[in-house]
């Protein structure tokens, strides 16, 4: 080759070069690049793909039916909002080896909510991974044979579970709302479709980060739910499906794990939401019913899953997981308004915390297991005064841990269920922990969802299976 051909070549490859370099200096790189919008990458932030979504398209109807029995366990955390079952149960004291005898069991899709108890009827919401539907599932109480079936096609993907809520049950309707936030009434008995609510495409929801856990409250002829979005709270006409009341969401909080609890201070009766961004009180009637009465983000965290624990004087107690400890605040009136004091506030690790589970009140004591980032303390039972909810009265031991799993109260007696499906029984006493029974259940693994007992029955749950236990005498 020689010297000339050798410069020419040379030359055209540092032309080429300099043309290339210049037009990827000028060219825009996201000129062909369709913009993503929130929500459309599956990512809880915001909205998942967009769809059309018919609220209770569809209905099964199983030819089984349910031999009416006496007891309710009608809504989350109970009849009245304590987890406490108020009807005498007539429950066993111990068990033996064989004891308590798993009544029947069914096969559910991959989550945590849990069920609700209406007169040998019981209600779940569940998701149907292959057909990729939301469904409200009737079951015998007395068998565990399903009834009934409402359900409607959305994509929900796994995250750590899909549903997490449970159904409010009356004489004549159940409400449901989905992981994604869709609200649905129907018949009690028929299932029969009454009206649904998408709070995403009306309010502007943001779905909470592993999906809605919020539980549907059902106050008279009114559904009473917190969106988030452009309404922090909202009442729902429980017969037609109208919207009775707004209260606008100025704060622009948004939804978050913990549910609506019912509130009565001096005569006036309110309900308390703790969202992810502040508490409030809400209006429950008078001429200002559906106005906030009082707000604070003074509790502000990002998720929050424990629903507020409210005293009669005003107090409520206020916790959550992921380092957010705990804090009481008192709600107090003045004239016409309200003012929100700050008691008292801490980490996990320096009191009674709850990452998942709500506390439970019994002989003015509370009850509660701490979270994983609880100190030595971690993952155990404890007990306090609410005058001093950083003293620990007692725990349950370093030797007994419960995890995130469930608990609540009757006839005296206190079931806790642990994460890998291990059932204690202990007395609630104010000094010290007293072990009844203990008893390994199931063999599956985040067994979280809430408790719910009627009849002598017990109903509980680990992420893919709902066992019945047969806990009376």
């Amino acid at each position: 080759m020689n010297g000339s051909f050798k410069n020419i070549l040379v030359g055209g490859i540092v032309l080429v070069a300099i043309v290339a370099f210049v037009f990827w200096q000028t060219k825009d790189p996201t000129v062909d690049f369709q913009a993503s919008m929130p929500g459309e990458d599956n990512r809880q932030a915001g909205n998942l793909v967009q769809e059309i979504i018919n609220i209770g398209e569809h209905f099964n109807f199983f030819e089984h039916s349910a031999p009416e029995m006496n007891g309710t366990w009608p809504r989350f955390r109970g009849e009245n909002f304590d987890n406490i079952v108020g009807e005498k149960q007539n429950l066993k004291d111990s068990w033996t080896a064989d004891e308590p005898e798993v009544l029947w069991s069914v096969e559910l899709g991959e989550g945590h909510a849990g069920p609700a108890i209406y007169k040998g009827m019981v209600y779940l919401l569940d998701y149907d991974e292959e057909k990729r539907e939301d469904a409200l599932r009737c079951f015998s109480f007395a068998d565990g044979k399903e009834i009934w079936r409402r359900s409607y096609e959305i994509h929900v993907k796994r995250n750590h579970g899909m549903s997490r809520t449970v159904p409010a049950v009356t004489e004549e309707h159940v409400v449901t709302i989905g992981p994604r936030c869709q609200v649905m009434c129907v018949d009690r008995l028929t299932g029969d479709l009454t009206w649904g609510l998408d709070m995403l495409s009306e309010y502007d929801t943001e779905i909470p980060q592993w999906y809605t856990a919020q539980c549907p409250l059902i106050d008279g002829d009114k559904v009473i739910l917190a969106p988030g979005g452009r309404a922090i709270m909202i009442a729902v006409d429980i017969h037609s499906g109208k919207v009775l009341w707004e209260a606008p969401n100025e704060m622009q909080w948004k939804m978050s794990h913990s549910s609506i609890m019912p509130m009565t201070l001096n005569g006036r009766k309110m309900y308390v939401y703790s969202a992810a961004g502040g508490v409030c009180g809400v209006a429950a009637d008078g001429p200002d019913e559906g106005q906030i009465l009082w707000q604070s983000n003074a509790w502000n965290h990002s998720v929050v899953a424990p629903s507020p624990v409210v005293f009669d004087d005003g107090r409520i107690f206020l916790t959550a997981g992921y380092g957010a400890g705990s804090m009481m605040i008192k709600v107090v009136p003045d004239g016409n308004k309200f003012n929100v004091e700050v008691l008292t506030e801490y980490s996990p690790k320096d009191g009674l915390a709850c990452e998942q589970q709500t506390p439970v009140i019994w002989e003015g004591h509370m009850f509660g297991i701490l979270p994983k980032d609880g100190g030595a303390n971690r993952n155990q039972l404890v007990c306090v005064h609410p005058d001093d909810v950083q003293k620990v009265v007692w725990t349950s031991g370093k030797t007994t841990r419960f995890g995130l799993g469930p608990y609540l109260i009757a006839d005296g007696k206190m079931y806790i269920l642990s994460d890998d499906g291990t059932l204690t029984m202990i007395k609630p006493d104010t000094k010290q922990y007293i072990q009844l029974a203990q008893k390994k259940i199931m063999d599956g693994h985040d067994a979280w969802a809430p408790l719910a007992i009627a009849d002598g029955r017990l109903l509980m749950r680990d992420s893919k299976t709902m066992v019945c236990l047969d806990i009376g005498k």
